[in-house]
């Protein structure tokens, strides 16, 4: 009996100290946000700021173009997904419903590409942006943040395109659907799961990017979030208020859009059980 009781009781303490790990570092971010200087650099820390305050929130928000650069950010971060999910859908499905020569190697080279570190592409980025007379543009920071996340798009994507019975798609064709229609009513329904997991890999990666348009984007009105979080500095040292206000606005919509498609990928999955 207490052996039964220890077999239930241990993976819950393992997954308590666990979220005690992750989630800390988290809730002292966002409760430093809301501390007063003098509880942040006090040598006692301060778990609970009782003297709460949004004086950080307003020297983040304060900050020279800080809408301009909440602006550029979704720019950059929603149109490198949406451009990624248009043309891995139509990769994915060539990959996993066709045959044709070199299609292994195709899939290793996307393999190949999803492992590559392309931080080691940054120069000659920076080389064909500047020759295309580019520099401090979005477009760039879209079209390279779009092929970051397009092998890991792919490769999902055909995983569940291939998980999609084959039958489906031929009964739609024999009532009277072509292939493009028979993709968009009978397959397309059944890759909510995909589309979403692929399209908050494709946020996260976009929204958090900062090398890239460190090197590309001097201009401070056509930066991103990311450098934002890098002003909070006075005379006398970091501003670490504003700097911890500042991250906690900047996961904000991390979260939101992890809490909506969460929700939206579920349903995704019930939807394909019973339409499958």
């Amino acid at each position: 009996m207490r052996r039964s009781l220890f077999s239930r009781a241990w993976p819950n303490v393992v997954a308590v100290l666990l979220f005690v790990f992750f989630a800390f570092p988290v809730y002292w971010m966002a409760s430093t946000a809301f501390k007063p200087r003098g509880d942040i650099i006090a040598d006692t820390p301060v778990f609970v700021p009782l003297d709460a305050t949004l004086h950080n929130f307003d020297t983040a928000v304060s900050a020279d173009h800080f809408w301009t650069l909440v602006r550029n950010s979704l720019t950059v971060t929603i149109g490198a997904v949406v451009l990624s999910l248009v043309i891995a859908l139509s990769a994915s499905f060539a990959l996993a419903r066709m045959r044709f020569r070199g299609r292994g190697g195709v899939l290793v080279t996307v393999m190949l590409a999803q492992m590559a570190p392309w931080e080691v592409m940054v120069i000659a980025m920076y080389m064909i942006v500047r020759d295309q007379d580019m520099l401090n543009s979005l477009v760039p920071l879209t079209l390279f943040y779009m092929v970051m996340v397009l092998p890991f798009t792919v490769w999902t994507l055909r995983g569940f395109i291939a998980a999609v019975p084959r039958e489906l798609e031929e009964s739609a064709m024999v009532d009277g659907c072509g292939r493009t229609q028979a993709f968009l009513r009978v397959v397309f329904p059944l890759l909510a799961p995909g589309l979403m997991s692929t399209s908050l890999f494709g946020f996260i990666t976009a929204w958090n990017e900062y090398p890239l348009v460190l090197i590309l984007n001097k201009q401070a009105d056509k930066q991103t979030l990311p450098l934002w979080l890098t002003q909070f500095q006075t005379a006398f040292g970091d501003d670490w208020g504003a700097t911890m206000a500042a991250s906690t606005l900047f996961a904000i919509p991390v979260l939101l859009v992890f809490l909506v498609l969460q929700r939206k990928a579920v349903g995704g999955l019930t939807a394909g059980a019973v339409k499958g």
